[in-house]
């Protein structure tokens, strides 16, 4: 089995880069892990869309997704280039499908298209956008997905759904990856979001702990025979947070990193956080169940322990247990 790995560059929405004063410097960081992703043999990189920084906002630089994409396209050459995920509201569905063309021609058809429904309230009324209900955003999301794979692959599109009207949009230049760009949904939601992924997505993200994430296996396997698809064409993938460093009293001493809040024993449950040997173990129960990607964010940016760990140590003990 091929099991891909990706990681988030530091674009400042979990503060990470709140120790560097100036935003150049704080870009520069961000430009500096690309490189090192690139080289060192990762599969992909990825940025969140968000404005605001979390777990509230606090005025701190926060690197805009697209544009971030579009930048880090001409520092790279082979690395994937992935957003978790694209919030549908913010951009309608025709705009997105321009964007993502336009990203996968200048990337040399490296897009891998993330999109989600969004959740962040605070967020969306800063911005003046409005914040529907969760079924509302979800359906939503499927509408955009139509939209914008249709966009990708033929010359003229009109659509009416719910949310939604086109009459005869273009969309020039078509991307260039064939097929078309990999579609992968972001979310668990179990009655809504994990039907959608069957019915549309090339690949699925969604995580927790081995318990959690193989129940959402199993929903989703029981939506894809609903609909008549085949549960294995889709990819299931896996973000979340990572810690790595070779002493496990290291890890003892920096202690929980958790975004949230949790206490070290429940951080470690959901989260890969531990000595190479311990996350690859991690990583493994997962792939067990059905994983074949992990796309971590690397809790201690901007800090490159863990990064490199994951890349030199982790990711090569992984893919030889499942060669």
């Amino acid at each position: 089995m091929e099991i891909n790995f990706g990681v988030f560059i530091p674009q400042g929405w979990k503060m990470e880069l709140a120790s560097i004063d100036d935003p150049v410097d704080k870009w520069a960081k961000a430009v500096e892990i690309a490189k090192y992703a690139e080289d060192s043999g990762l599969d992909s990189l990825w940025v969140y869309d968000h404005f605001h920084n979390v777990p509230r906002p606090a005025h701190e630089t926060m690197f805009e997704c697209w544009t971030t994409l579009a930048a880090i396209s001409q520092i790279t050459s082979r690395i994937k280039l992935g957003q978790m995920v694209t919030c549908t509201p913010y951009r309608d569905p025709s705009l997105t499908a321009k964007i993502t063309s336009n990203i996968d021609v200048i990337s040399g058809g490296r897009l891998i298209w993330g999109v989600g429904a969004g959740w962040y309230e605070h967020e969306f009324k800063g911005y003046g956008y409005e914040f529907p209900r969760p079924a509302a955003r979800i359906k939503m999301m499927e509408e955009a997905v139509e939209i914008v794979t249709a966009m990708w692959s033929q010359d003229d599109v009109s659509y009416e759904g719910t949310h939604y009207t086109m009459d005869g949009a273009q969309c020039d230049p078509k991307p260039i990856q064939k097929p078309r760009p990999q579609v992968l949904i972001g979310g668990g939601g179990e009655q809504l979001t994990l039907r959608v992924v069957s019915r549309l997505a090339d690949a699925s993200n969604f995580g927790g702990t081995p318990d959690e994430f193989a129940h959402k296996c199993e929903v989703l396997k029981g939506h894809c025979a609903a609909v008549g698809r085949d549960y294995d064409e889709i990819q299931k993938t896996i973000s979340g947070e990572i810690f790595i460093r070779e002493d496990e009293a290291d890890i003892e001493e920096a202690g929980s990193l958790s975004l949230i809040g949790l206490p070290m024993d429940e951080w470690r449950k959901g989260a890969y956080v531990g000595t190479p040997e311990q996350v690859a173990e991690a990583m493994q129960s997962r792939i067990d169940l059905g994983a074949s990607a992990f796309y971590p964010w690397c809790s201690d940016y901007p800090d490159m322990e863990t990064v490199r760990l994951l890349a030199e140590v982790v990711m090569p003990e992984v893919r030889r247990a499942n060669a």
